[in-house]
């Protein structure tokens, strides 16, 4: 479903990424693991175009979107839950869900897809009224959730979805993650959960100083203990 291919990009005369390539076939998650500074989040804020790739190629569904505007990708059916959750603090939940609907602006919209949000999230339907400013970080991260998902996304790009929850919340994120997967969801998954991310992706992929140094199926990557802890500190 998405390629990269010798994927490089840097802000400004910080080189960032150096000839990246991974492969995301539909139906499967996949993780992108690294530490601090590796390039996890800019390799996704690449694919949605809101980095521009200065060499190399990105194909979605064997259309070719490197460089491209994010205006221009997420109606593709691209959908990204960034880092930090970034919910419109100022806007009500309600209001939050429906701007994860404007990329279908122009297709068919339905009550239906907010009520599928709300069987996967039911706490979420108690909070349409609050302000993303009244959440608290667990809440924030469902309606994050709610948001990427109510655009009816072909890829699900999550980046760093555990930051900041308890750890009976990255108990119940995995199980999302898992039921998403179960459903035919495709999702590559950026993550510093280690744990996480090799429970519920089907391949890995390590990034160190920008560049891919491993990859293999998650159950020889959990298997190797001696490349978990020099590559993330895990």
């Amino acid at each position: 479903m998405l390629t990269l291919e010798n994927i490089w990009a840097s802000y400004g005369p910080v080189q960032v990424l150096s000839g990246v390539s991974l492969d995301v076939p539909a139906g499967k998650v996949i993780t992108l693991l690294g530490g601090n500074g590796s390039g996890k989040s800019t390799t996704l804020k690449t694919i949605v175009g809101a980095v521009k790739a200065s060499a190399g190629s990105i194909r979605f569904e064997d259309r070719e979107i490197c460089g491209m505007e994010p205006r221009e990708i997420v109606p593709m059916g691209i959908s990204l839950v960034p880092q930090g959750r970034r919910i419109f603090a100022p806007l009500t939940v309600m209001e939050n869900l429906r701007l994860g609907a404007y990329a279908r602006r122009r297709q068919e919209k339905s009550k239906d897809d907010f009520e599928a949000i709300y069987e996967r999230f039911p706490e979420v339907r108690q909070w349409l009224r609050r302000k993303g400013n009244a959440l608290s970080v667990g809440q924030q991260q469902l309606v994050a959730f709610g948001r990427g998902l109510i655009s009816r996304p072909k890829l699900l790009l999550l980046d760093e979805p555990s930051s900041g929850l308890a750890p009976i919340l990255v108990e119940r994120l995995g199980e999302i993650i898992m039921k998403l997967k179960e459903a035919g969801m495709t999702i590559l998954l950026v993550e510093q959960n280690v744990h996480l991310a090799l429970s519920v992706a089907d391949f890995g992929y390590i990034l160190r100083d920008g560049k891919i140094s491993m990859a293999g199926p998650t159950a020889s990557l959990v298997g190797d203990g001696d490349l978990i802890r020099h590559y993330l500190g895990g």
